[in-house]
């Protein structure tokens, strides 16, 4: 009944995805992909009324009904047993892996018995990591600190650190794997390290303030990336390192947040790097911007029921994913759906991802921070 209750709040969406529905069921029933969305929660702040404790899945098929929740009972919690923040996740289908950062810890979840593998805790806190292509290596920021953690990603052990001393927060593995990007909250500079030996490469700006949330294209050829004070966002360089546009939101009020202390807190590419989506906290939007534009130009925005503090995309591109819990659909930008846990509960998190299986075993992963996906 609580399921039914879920999904009823959903606006059909339209027949489960655009044709994706249609080519899963396809063939045989060994080929079919299936498609689900975990989301971590408690994923804004500590707030357990947006979907208590633990890793919720939905079914992206089935109009993103709730399936069931991977609990955290005895993980993610502080010595005196308080939920903590959740600060990231990221998934790998090479190790069939899935990974939370909490304000102290780094927990790893396999995908196919949905137990905890292990929870590792770090002297400086954690905060938003990203894992490699490959699934071996996790570059995990301390709680806005001074270094980045270089994490065995199967064993959870520490290995290395890389120090650009900014005020370590968001992190992007570049998709061929040779390159981390670092954003921290002191620092107007972008971060980039080279893996082949986890040290501190070189450097992206200055942005005009601080870099927040950011994104990158499929190519590493731009950043596009939040900044304090600024209703939109700033586009760079990752070649030549130049800063090349600031890019504000028009027709809308800067106003205060109520959190994250900046005006656009979260960003994303769509999977074919043809929009960009900015949230607007004070507002409750989403913005669009026309990527293939220089620089790039607002097109649409699509009003949410929340202060959105983050956005992301399915792998396919058909959804988008707020963080106050809607479901977009990319084509129409209609709200197709909106996520309610079995308690009928709305889920918001900041902390969600795509993960596709076959057979029960994980094929592909997608990313919190929509990357471009685009063919190089």
């Amino acid at each position: 009944m609580r399921v039914l209750l879920a999904f009823c709040v959903i606006v059909p969406s339209l027949l489960a995805s655009r044709a994706r529905a249609d080519e899963s069921r396809a063939g045989p029933p060994s080929a079919r992909i299936q498609h689900l969305l975990y989301v971590a929660s408690p994923g804004v702040r500590d707030y357990t009324r947006w979907g208590g404790h633990g890793v919720l899945v939905f079914d992206i098929d089935a109009g993103h009904g709730f399936l069931r929740r991977i609990s955290l009972a005895g993980h993610g919690v502080d010595d005196a047993g308080k939920v903590l923040n959740v600060k990231g996740v990221c998934a790998s289908a090479a190790t069939g892996r899935l990974w939370l950062s909490t304000l102290r810890h780094l927990i790893a979840i396999d995908l196919v018995t949905e137990k905890v593998l292990y929870e590792r805790s770090f002297d400086l806190g954690c905060d938003r990591m990203a894992v490699s292509p490959d699934g071996r290596w996790i570059y995990l920021p301390s709680l806005e600190n001074d270094c980045w953690y270089v994490v065995d990603a199967v064993k959870g052990d520490e290995v290395s650190r890389v120090w650009p001393r900014s005020g370590a927060h968001n992190t992007v593995y570049g998709r061929d794997g040779k390159h981390v990007y670092l954003a921290g909250l002191r620092s107007p500079l972008l971060g980039v390290a080279a893996t082949d030996g986890h040290t501190l490469a070189r450097t992206i700006g200055p942005f005009s303030a601080p870099v927040r949330p950011f994104t990158i294209n499929a190519a590493q050829t731009l950043a596009f990336v939040n900044v304090n004070e600024l209703l939109g966002f700033e586009v760079g360089d990752l070649r030549t390192g130049a800063k090349l546009w600031r890019v504000e939101v028009e027709g809308f009020p800067l106003g205060k947040p109520d959190r994250h202390g900046c005006p656009s807190h979260g960003i994303g590419l769509t999977p074919d790097e043809n929009e960009v989506w900015v949230c607007d906290g004070f507002n409750r939007r989403l913005h669009i911007f026309d990527a293939r534009a220089k620089p790039p130009k607002q097109i649409h925005s699509v009003a949410l029921r929340e202060q959105p503090g983050w956005v992301t995309f399915s792998i396919d591109g058909v959804h988008a994913y707020a963080s106050t819990g809607e479901v977009i659909d990319t084509k129409s930008r209609k709200i197709v759906a909106a996520l309610a846990d079995e308690e009928g509960r709305e889920v918001h998190s900041e902390k969600l991802l795509e993960v596709q299986f076959v057979d029960g075993k994980p094929i592909a992963t997608g990313d919190q921070f929509g990357i471009g996906r685009a063919a190089r």
